[in-house]
């Protein structure tokens, strides 16, 4: 552009700069009043804008302030309302961001700026504009959640290193305390209310609740859930055949949606509202579920199976290894041929019923069996026809006396039968029925049929003058009448009265 500007030249009437300047400003431009008793306030000017963003027409704004005052978010209105009035008290700079309620019908958020004026008469006018940040507040609201997010997977992945390195470093036989703590910590991690863990039986047809957490004022269900019938729960039964066919995850996010049935009624009942179950496999089949319970409804996180499967995978590991070490506990206290308990479990079990003997006068009683020329047996069909005959007798043992009574093979031929709390009448009448049932016994092997017999001795603890601090007096008198009974012609028994023939 070239020239000189000519002042002569007319120019626009300067007066009407500023209404083009205020319509072409995108923020809302306003001049707010409010009484010197605030009990009156309203717009003396605010542009246009206005209508186009709140949907407020700018003449009812002019009247009154409070069309704008009740697009304000509920929970925004006390915060605006103080800021406001310690503006006008001090006449402060004003300056405050709240949501309102915009044309469309939903909230946005606005950040206002306001300079105040006191008047004459006391009261105050603010000169102000306010503009939408809302792009502003969701970017912020995204970085927050991706913080968040962050810290979160942290803290879990965290978490499962500590868990799994205890999970390491746990001593032999302590695994089930383990998987207690798992519960309480994954429990409390997610802010469930209850957290479980399930095992199936081979056929699916039993579970039991083995393992159960629950947050402070949560009730426990763990004794109501032992040995539970699967075939009396059609829909829960189809959800356990698809977590052993395809692994699946059972989320149910609002138990009054499910089926009307057994589960649900249950479920109720509980005050369960939103669950997940996940499978819990061992040795690649699934061998029972861990779950977790809300009694409130609550939004669960997407990846809320993902996590749980992670957790899952830690107790699959420590179900193995409880199961191993179990299995290896078996082996170490019974014996293998017998399958009865041997030495390490008998005497252990003799001291504690000695102690109860000694503190509340029970009665403890041991009785010594051996299978009479067991030499000729092995020798007329062999060892392995032996071993047969040794079994056999196991059986006799097991099916004759009671599952309170501790039934072990001491050695050889040798057995022993602990009785706690039955008197000596009762142990000779059990010995008794024991030595005829061997020798009614057809014991047949491999087309070999051969006469068996066994010979006992019993000891009682009141047969010793005083309670002995181990369990070797008892034995050791027991064993001496068993030697009696042997030398006294077999195929009998004696206690303190002496040989008794059956």
């Amino acid at each position: 552009m070239t020239g000189r500007f000519n002042q002569d030249q007319p120019l626009t009437d300067p007066d009407s700069f500023l209404p083009k300047l205020v319509s072409s400003v995108s923020d809302v431009l306003c001049t707010y009043w409010l009484s010197a008793d605030g009990e009156s306030h309203r717009y003396l000017f605010i542009n246009e804008q206005v209508k186009g963003i709140l949907g407020i027409d700018t003449d009812v704004l002019r009247e009154s302030a409070d069309a704008m005052f009740l697009a304000l978010h509920p929970e925004d209105v006390v915060d605006v309302n103080t800021s406001v009035e310690a503006s006008a008290l001090a006449l402060t700079p004003w300056r405050h961001q709240a949501r309102l309620r915009v044309a469309a019908g939903h909230y946005e958020w606005f950040e206002a700026h306001g300079i105040p004026e006191r008047q004459a008469d006391g009261s105050t006018v603010w000169y102000s504009q306010f503009h939408n940040i809302q792009q502003y507040k969701n970017l912020e609201y995204s970085l927050r959640e991706s913080e968040t997010e962050s810290a979160f997977q942290a803290d879990f992945q965290k978490l499962i290193a500590r868990l799994s390195t205890e999970f390491i470093n746990r001593k032999f036989n302590t695994i089930s305390a383990f998987t207690s703590e798992l519960l309480n910590t994954i429990g409390d991690f997610f802010k469930v209310d209850r957290a479980y863990l399930y095992e199936f039986s081979p056929d699916y047809r039993i579970m039991d609740n083995t393992h159960e957490w629950c947050s402070d004022g949560v009730p426990s269900l763990i004794d109501s859930q032992h040995d539970v019938r699967v075939d009396e729960f059609e829909w829960w039964q189809s959800q356990i055949d698809e977590m052993v066919s395809d692994n699946r995850v059972v989320f149910v996010e609002d138990i009054g949606q499910l089926p009307a049935g057994p589960e649900r009624i249950l479920l109720e009942q509980q005050g369960v509202c939103s669950m997940f179950c996940v499978p819990v496999r061992v040795r690649g089949l699934v061998a029972g579920f861990f779950g977790v319970d809300s009694l409130r409804k609550r939004i669960w996180r997407k990846d809320q199976a993902d996590l749980l499967a992670i957790v899952s995978g830690l107790l699959s590991g420590a179900l193995e290894r409880h199961r191993l070490e179990s299995e290896l506990l078996n082996q170490s206290i019974r014996d293998p041929l017998t399958g009865l308990h041997n030495r390490r479990y008998l005497m252990p079990r003799l001291d504690e019923m000695l102690s109860r003997s000694s503190r509340y006068n029970e009665q403890c009683t041991l009785a010594m069996f051996d299978l009479d020329r067991f030499k000729h047996i092995n020798d007329s069909i062999g060892h392995l026809g032996g071993d047969f005959f040794l079994r056999t007798f196991a059986n006799i043992l097991v099916e004759q006396t009671r599952e309170a009574d501790v039934v072990a093979r001491f050695g050889g031929e040798e057995f022993i039968v602990a009785f706690g709390d039955v008197s000596r009448e009762g142990v000779r009448n059990i010995v008794s029925r024991i030595i005829r049932s061997v020798r009614d016994c057809d014991f047949g092997f491999e087309g070999h049929t051969l006469p068996l017999t066994v010979s006992a001795g019993i000891a009682s603890i009141e047969d010793l003058n005083d309670i002995p601090a181990s369990p070797d007096p008892l034995i050791r008198l027991a064993d001496s009448r068993l030697y009696r009974a042997k030398q006294s012609g077999r195929d009998c028994l004696v206690d303190a009265s002496g040989i008794s023939r059956v």
